[in-house]
């Protein structure tokens, strides 16, 4: 809040869902979670950090983590997480309130941005994503959009980093498949950054790791969790809930669940290096439609909760957003997009991810992004809150244009027209103007506006000894 002369105005406007009683509790239920039910760790190294403290494995790689060890955890993680663009300048803080949008990753399946054909994904559709998220002014980072099916899976997701790196200098969410690509991707970025200290110091990337359950922690998930926590380098570490199958249908359940596998990660990243970056999941207690089996992205009850939680802890948050169950870019897309985009914006959901997916997550789309970017632009102007003072009230003003005048040409109006949002992708032409021009939808814009991007933009390209080193990398 900002106090101006004789009122508050607030600046950004802020929502809860839940009590702070609530999000205590559950947060102590996650404390109970980890103490009296455990989780299993399938790497051998995970589980030995938690025997030098004095941890009991049982049945093999069972353990059950202590409150005060949690506890412990939680005060020494960092509370904040800078990340840079390619030339090191720190772009995305994420702290406080503040969000950063970008497009989700590894979807099967696409939209042809120039048919509109629904195909899988291709190496090509990966460049030509991140050539539009790079021209698009509301997208803060990149993932990888697709899968390149076109590739051999064994090094796809080095060369889905490459075309991430190649193509735009915004900041990198990545993801691999297997341990030994991540290693790979890191020493991309390092070569990149100006090597592993640079990097550190200013991180272009962070690493996106999906862990199996909450309560069962595969051996790939922690050996990317201990090897970046190790070099010092930003993850999250999500532990995907899908209410009704593999956690509680009910959410306080399954957000309680989610939340402590995730402290579970948090409590080994500090134990493997004090002070690594975490950026904690703030979408991952699903709804599984119990009519389709279908795992829904945008069901209201996915919204915001973990967010809070991640709040209480006063840790960055990864937050989900922009994303719709349909399977086009129409009305039900934009919709569920755009009431996505306001509530975790709201929450303060700080690195929102899965711009632009359709279908739950089988599918991306290039226009559905582009219709997003317009979205979070409506966002970002309406949070802006109300400024209020002599010049904006206009009092004097008033007096002198009186009952019978009019302010359409005034220095005051011409002064502070522009401070309203004016669209770039949505129509407010009258109806004889918008059919004189076509009678176009949104989606025929979106499309035009994407291919016209990949036309005339042209990313900043790399040096090309760093590109050779990436070549080589990917092989």
């Amino acid at each position: 809040m900002v106090l101006q002369s004789n009122y508050t105005s607030m600046d950004t406007p802020h929502f809860r869902k839940l009590s702070e009683d609530q999000v205590e509790r559950l947060h102590h239920a996650s404390l109970e979670i980890l103490d009296r039910t455990g989780v299993r760790l399938f790497e051998p190294e995970a589980l030995e950090l938690l025997k030098k403290k004095g941890i009991q494995v049982e049945d093999g790689n069972r353990v059950r983590i202590p409150p005060g060890l949690v506890e412990w955890a939680l005060s020494v993680a960092p509370k904040r997480t800078v990340l840079c663009d390619r030339h090191g300048n720190r772009v995305m803080p994420l702290e406080r309130h503040n969000v950063f949008y970008g497009p989700g990753s590894d979807c099967p399946n696409v939209i042809d941005v120039r048919s509109g054909e629904r195909r899988r994904g291709t190496l090509q559709d990966i460049v030509d994503a991140m050539t539009v998220c790079d021209a698009l002014p509301n997208i803060d980072f990149l993932m990888s959009f697709c899968i390149a099916s076109d590739l051999a899976q064994e090094t796809s997701d080095r060369h889905q980093m490459r075309a991430m790196l190649m193509n735009s200098t915004k900041p990198i969410l990545f993801v691999t498949t297997e341990f030994e690509g991540c290693v790979d991707v890191i020493k991309m970025a390092e070569a990149v950054a100006g090597g592993a200290e640079q990097l550190r110091r200013n991180p272009i990337c962070a690493c996106y790791i999906n862990v199996t359950h909450p309560m069962r922690h595969n051996q790939e998930a922690l050996q990317k969790l201990l090897f970046l926590s190790g070099k010092g380098l930003p993850t999250t570490y999500t532990p995907v809930v899908l209410r009704g199958a593999t956690g509680p249908v009910t959410a306080a359940g399954a957000i309680a669940l989610a939340n402590a596998g995730e402290l579970a990660g948090l409590v080994l990243a500090q134990l493997n290096r004090e002070g690594a970056p975490i950026i904690l999941t703030g979408g991952v207690n699903d709804m599984m439609d119990m009519k389709t089996t279908v795992d829904a992205y945008a069901d209201p009850t996915n919204r915001v909760m973990l967010v809070e939680l991640a709040h209480r802890y006063d840790l960055p948050i990864f937050g989900l957003t922009g994303c719709s169950d349909s399977k086009v870019p129409d009305e039900q897309a934009a919709a569920e997009a755009a009431f996505s985009i306001m509530l975790e914006t709201m929450a303060g959901a700080q690195m929102a991810h899965d711009v632009g997916y359709l279908e739950g997550g089988m599918c991306n789309s290039i226009e559905q992004i582009v219709i997003c970017d317009e979205l979070i632009n409506y966002t970002k102007h309406f949070m802006r809150g109300l400024e209020i003072n002599d010049e904006t009230l206009a009092l004097d003003l008033i007096e002198e244009i009186g009952p019978d005048g009019n302010y359409l040409s005034t220095e005051h109006t011409l002064k502070h027209y522009k401070q309203d949002w004016y669209p770039k992708l949505f129509d407010r032409r009258n109806y004889d103007d918008w059919k004189a021009r076509g009678e176009k939808t949104l989606r025929q814009r979106a499309q035009e506006k994407a291919l016209k991007i990949l036309e005339t933009h042209k990313p900043e390209p790399l040096p090309a000894d760093i590109q050779k080193q990436l070549d080589e990398i990917a092989g």
